[in-house]
């Protein structure tokens, strides 16, 4: 098993990169990093691996009749958003007030549109509030009773504390509020304060790319703390190249700009995605004392997924029609199938 994990190391260290076929759209999302198998009962891992499946499966009906790409990363991210099991939407983290205060962001590459929002509470998705303010607002980012209002006004679904609640995080919150009391590190990762995050990055037919991110944030956060998630070019981003999603302790990724950098390696440096992604995520956050992991994707279907913590929900979907699942570091996918290679061009290209 040692020897499985070292290897899994190398794989993410070099971005654990994978091809998708040039004629159809592909989809890949997260829904955080983390994901220690020691604190993974079979039910739960069983019920993540059908959430993701079922994000993926929403995403592609999209992409696959021909939708454009901010159409799949929405409906992906809705689905993680309505499942309790993951922090965004219902089953958000608490502040450290008890309160939910909820961000998203989403992004076209292709036009360089973007749509985000901050500390917002009883909007069911927020990624749809993010897109909203993209699409029908002349601005970039609103935040707080701003945002929701805005929200309300384009008839976006509004729900009660109540839903969003659950007892899983407020319990992990009344751990963490003693653990601050005593002075003590937080035991463990569900926990800990910075995981937990959802995110989609898709490529459509026409060879457009986009990005979203959607996140209760840290748990036991002090209210009106914004993480990485809804900056953009920090959580998420996407042009014409390259689409980024990002999980992690935010303030790292924000102080590197990590989504960004990503992508400006793809498309100043003509840097392959794969050993784009590596260098930010496991090599410059981590340096810095970070940790976390991302999804990346190019304008040619490669697929990049680092990540330095034990493992990450995430799956991903291609031109072939499968959908695939993983959470822990030393598997490939929930199949147990080898992700594709590299595509064969790659050596020629630069790419």
């Amino acid at each position: 098993m040692k020897s499985r994990r070292r290897l899994w190391s190398l794989f993410a260290a070099l971005g654990l990169a994978a091809s998708a076929h040039a004629a159809g759209p592909v989809l890949v999302i997260h829904a955080g990093a983390g994901a220690p198998r020691k604190d993974m009962p079979p039910a739960r891992e069983k019920a993540i691996r059908a959430a993701l499946t079922q994000a993926l499966l929403a995403g592609y009906t999209e992409l696959k009749a021909g939708k454009p790409a901010i159409d799949g990363v929405t409906a992906a991210l809705v689905v993680l958003e309505d499942d309790p099991l993951f922090n965004a939407g219902r089953g958000s983290v608490f502040t450290h007030a008890g309160t939910l205060e909820m961000d998203a962001a989403i992004m076209d590459g292709y036009t360089l549109r973007a749509g985000s929002v901050a500390a917002i509470d009883h909007v069911r998705n927020p990624i749809l509030a993010a897109r909203a303010v993209m699409e029908h607002s002349s601005h970039v980012m609103l935040v707080g009773a701003g945002a929701e209002a805005f929200a309300r006004s384009q008839g976006l679904a509004m729900e009660s504390d109540a839903w969003f609640r659950t007892e899983e995080r407020w319990q992990q919150l009344q751990r963490a509020l003693k653990e601050d009391a005593a002075k003590q590190p937080h035991g463990d990762e569900a926990t800990a304060k910075h995981f937990g995050t959802v995110g989609a990055v898709a490529l459509d037919v026409d060879g457009h790319l986009a990005a979203g991110t959607s996140t209760g944030g840290m748990n036991d956060k002090l209210p009106g703390r914004v993480g990485d998630s809804p900056i953009i070019g920090a959580g998420t981003y996407a042009n014409s190249d390259c689409a980024v999603s990002g999980t992690g302790w935010g303030e790292f990724y924000m102080r590197t700009v990590a989504a960004h950098a990503i992508c400006m390696r793809v498309t100043q440096l003509r840097m392959p995605i794969a050993r784009a992604a590596a260098e930010v995520i496991n090599q410059e956050i981590p340096a810095m004392g970070g940790n976390g992991g991302a999804i990346a994707l190019d304008e040619r279907g490669h697929i990049a997924i680092p990540f330095n913590t034990d493992g990450m929900f995430r799956g991903w979907i291609d031109g072939s029609g499968k959908p695939h699942v993983a959470i822990f570091g030393d598997e490939d996918d929930g199949t147990g199938e080898p992700l594709p290679a590299p595509a064969p061009d790659d050596a020629a290209s630069g790419r």
